[in-house]
């Protein structure tokens, strides 16, 4: 029988409930217990797909296609399982799913209500994603905080999950604010021990406390936290602030969450080993070198919208023994006049996104890593607009364009398959649906890469990645791109969909857009191998500009797999 894990948030949002349960299903991972996590968000969007990244950071995609919250990526970071359709779900699908049997009859003609039916919806979602593998823990992430009014319908149906369950078979854990007021010169325990109160309220007691602040929360705190919350002093655990957070689930575990959880649920497991983890932060605090990478996109103010790909440049720098030095530069800003500003970056990445807005930008630096060798990484949007620089400055088609940012342009390279017409005028199409979240192109797909190219170094025969886009380069436009000099390493048989572009090594070192997003497989003990192989290019070119007399043979540069 599977045990359950609740996870809640109180006092703030953002103090870090994803990292704290991927970090308990790490520890208890490493104890040889299979895990899986589970994220609960109030919110009544369908899913995060058509939410701007402003308001909700990255939408992190799973295999089978789900658009999910960026927490799904931290869990899939910290454990083997992989997440899926399952594992997220909004307030929005609860009552989707509601209504929709309402109108079929299913009900029988009662009276719909929060309590049972929006409640029991909930558990049998939960019962769901807990047994869609056979894992011996689920941890529920329920997010928002303890007080709001989208919350409580989730946590009154996990306080009757865990009352249907019986004793032993459930657990709460509860992460707080204890915040550090300067001006008295002290950590403020009342915001956690209202929060405490509040969950018994609801009729939940909290079997841990986590709690966060900028510093160790001393023992004397901490006891004072144990008597008004009603939890024993060695389940109030201190979360500090951390440079990295792989260093949380050893800090967990040094305090006995996961032998206090393991007691909780009657689960007899051997020691945590942690060795891993350790290792890990002592690449991360011992690097060999340093390799700095300029990122030029347009939702630079707020890191949250890049989470899997910070990560995944962090991990290739671990697998190259570097540190990852990022610039985040946005592209509104770039102009051909001050573009030279990307000369002091050993290498340019261009992430993915949606909208007409920075993609000038974008283009230019596509262009100067193109005309000044400088490694170049495109993602999704990124490839589309070294395919759009190209053909205009290469290719001589100087009006070519996305029709997502222009749609009248008469040469467009990168359109809507519904948009792309055969000489005999007939459109080509594939299925789509009239509202925005239902027409892209979403999850794992895979399509052969062609021999002798940079992206056979690195994939080999086959590419399987995670895609999340709307627009494709245009089929059409295939044969005068290609007649110019671009190498179109990696597309699908059935539709002949460009999945993978690049410069022959003998024109340039190291250039290439992806349509896909490599980043949502990256982890922390592999990293991902185009990741890999582009931090290799730019320590190479890094090396190269140091010492420009003696220049890098494209043989000579490593490909880390």
């Amino acid at each position: 029988m599977t045990k359950f894990v609740f996870v809640t948030g109180g006092v703030v949002s953002s103090l870090g409930k994803g990292i704290a349960s991927a970090s308990l299903a790490a520890i208890l991972e490493s104890r040889g217990l299979k895990v899986t996590l589970i994220k609960l968000d109030p919110y009544l969007n369908v899913d995060p797909g058509t939410m701007s990244p402003f308001q909700h950071g990255e939408v992190f995609v799973t295999d089978d296609g789900a658009e999910t919250d960026l927490d799904l990526g931290h869990y899939e970071r910290f454990i083997e399982t992989r997440m899926g359709k399952v594992n997220n779900f909004t307030t929005g699908q609860i009552y989707k799913s509601v209504l929709e049997k309402e109108r079929r009859g299913d009900y029988l003609g009662k009276t719909v209500q929060v309590i049972p039916h929006v409640t029991n919806e909930i558990q049998e979602f939960v019962m769901r994603g807990a047994t869609a593998t056979d894992v011996d823990v689920a941890i529920v992430e329920i997010g928002g905080t303890v007080g709001d009014i989208e919350s409580l319908p989730f946590l009154e149906a996990v306080r009757q999950m865990s009352l249907k369950l019986g004793p032993n078979n459930t657990a709460f854990v509860h992460l707080s604010y204890v915040p550090w007021i300067a001006a008295a010169g002290e950590l403020k325990t009342k915001p956690t021990q209202h929060t405490a109160q509040k969950l018994r309220e609801i009729g939940i007691q909290a079997d841990a406390l986590l709690c966060r602040a900028d510093r160790p929360i001393p023992d004397e705190e901490r006891a004072k936290i144990s008597l008004f919350s009603n939890v024993p002093e060695w389940g109030v655990i201190s979360m500090w602030d951390v440079d990295t957070i792989y260093k949380v689930p050893r800090m967990l575990h040094e305090q006995g969450l996961d032998g206090l959880i393991c007691d909780r649920l009657r689960l007899n497991t051997p020691p945590a080993k942690l060795k891993r983890w350790d290792d890990l932060v002592y690449e991360t605090e011992h690097p060999q070198s340093e390799v700095n990478i300029a990122m030029v996109g347009k939702y630079v103010d707020l890191s949250d919208s890049y989470k899997s790909l910070i990560e995944a440049l962090r991990h290739a720098g671990m697998r190259n023994h570097a540190r990852v030095k990022i610039g985040y530069i946005d592209s509104e800003t770039i102009t051909s006049e001050n573009i030279g500003q990307l000369a002091k970056f050993d290498a340019v990445l261009v992430p993915g996104g949606f909208g007409k807005r920075g993609i000038e930008g974008k283009i230019c630096a596509a262009r100067f890593a193109r005309e000044h060798k400088v490694p170049y990484l495109g993602i999704c949007l990124g490839m589309q607009v070294a395919t759009i620089e190209f053909a205009r400055h290469v290719a001589h088609l100087t009006d070519a364009n996305s029709t997502e940012f222009d749609p009248g342009t008469t040469t467009p390279v990168i359109a809507l398959i519904t948009e792309w017409k055969d000489k005999d005028g007939t459109i080509k199409t594939r299925d789509e649906h009239s509202d925005l979240g239902g027409t892209m192109r979403l999850g794992a797909q895979s399509s052969d890469v062609a021999p002798g190219t940079l992206a056979h170094q690195i994939y080999g025969d086959v590419v399987n990645e995670r895609h999340r886009h709307r627009y494709e380069a245009n089929v059409n436009y295939l044969d005068p791109l290609r007649k110019a000099g671009l190498v179109i390493s990696a597309l699908t048989q059935r539709e002949h969909l460009t999945e993978i572009v690049e410069l022959p090594q003998s024109v340039h070192p190291w250039f290439m857009g992806v349509q896909f997003h490599p980043e949502f497989r990256s982890t922390p003990w592999a990293g991902h191998p185009l990741f890999n192989a582009f931090i290799a290019a730019a320590m190479v070119h890094r090396d190269h500009q140091a010492a420009p007399d003696h220049p890098v043979a494209v043989a000579n540069l490593k490909v880390v797999a």
